[in-house]
């Protein structure tokens, strides 16, 4: 799967579980700077990817994510 249509999956989740758009997909997004992108709905953005790209992540896995460029390099890697 290519990396462009990693984001947009990505996108559409975000948007289902955020309820909002306000948001530019790079790199260097973190929870801190969308609104509604809590401890709560990070855990729900985290399950929802798993079942919609048939993957599972470690704990350990998670705890390094630090921006959205993590998250699509390890989703990139889990479904390779």
């Amino acid at each position: 799967m290519e990396k462009n249509e990693i984001v947009e999956k990505l996108r559409n989740i975000f948007i289902s579980i955020l309820e909002h758009d306000n948001f530019e997909m790079k790199n260097e997004l973190s929870a801190n700077d969308v609104e509604g992108w809590d401890s709560l709905t990070h855990m729900i953005i985290i399950t929802t990817i798993e079942k919609q790209f048939g993957v599972k992540f470690k704990l350990r896995e998670i705890n390094k994510l630090g921006n959205l460029g993590n998250l699509i390099e390890l989703v990139s890697l889990k479904i390779e």
